[in-house]
């Protein structure tokens, strides 16, 4: 009898799970909520807050990741409203919280079913994923794997949060600092009005850096390799 409360328990929370993400894409896509997502009205939201505009928008960008909208979107409204050193700062709080709630949420609902429905074969590929949770993880996040469905996708795993707190926490810190620096940098051309900056040396170091980024995961492959 407790078997089938647990059974019945799991689906129940995996529906909740997919009704969660259902209600949110319907919301967000043909509500009046989705004016609420525009950059410029977020930009304005959160200026309107004045000495407190930076803990609202990490608690912003933080809900805004549970809600499966783009984590892209905030660091660039990160990027335009504090600049690099302090716009990388906020996204990076930012986003470490909305991973670890999204993570947590992933885990609740939907861990349960998503261990009933394991097998043999999937079970072991389960436990290797659980035994380098952190390399995983931040192996991902290296790749540029779509940051949202990550956090909630590795919530359905064995692995630990701690794993992927830290593997987060390491694994974004690069194209987070990339993405913020490209930005703030478009940001400064436009308030200028003067287009030929584009060609500047920000832009192009800004442009080399997001191109490198991309190599990041060669070398921590070939890194993992050799040792």
């Amino acid at each position: 009898m407790s078997q089938e409360k647990t059974a019945t328990g799991a689906v129940a929370k995996a529906a909740g799970f997919i009704c969660f993400l259902a209600v949110m894409f319907i919301l967000f896509r043909y509500t009046s909520l989705r004016q609420w997502i525009e950059p410029q009205r977020l930009r304005e939201l959160v200026e309107g807050f004045g000495a407190w505009s930076p803990l609202v928008f990490v608690l912003i960008y933080a809900v805004g990741v549970c809600l499966f909208l783009p984590a892209t979107l905030f660091t660039g409204i990160g990027a335009v409203l504090f600049g690099t050193m302090y716009g990388f700062i906020y996204n990076e709080i930012g986003a470490l919280l909305g991973a670890s709630a999204a993570f947590y949420i992933g885990r609740y609902l939907g861990r349960d079913f998503a261990a009933s429905l394991i097998g043999d074969r999937l079970k072991s590929y389960d436990d290797r994923i659980a035994a380098n949770g952190f390399t995983t993880t931040l192996y991902l996040r290296l790749l540029f794997f779509p940051f949202t469905p990550l956090n909630f996708g590795m919530g359905l795993t064995r692995v630990t949060f701690r794993d992927y707190f830290f593997g987060t926490l390491f694994g974004i810190i690069a194209g987070g600092f990339v993405l913020t620096f490209f930005f703030a940098t478009l940001a400064e051309v436009w308030a200028s009005g003067d287009w030929r900056q584009l060609l500047g040396w920000k832009t192009l170091f800004s442009l080399a850096l997001f191109g490198g980024s991309f190599m990041i995961p060669k070398v921590v492959k070939k890194l993992r390799s050799e040792g």
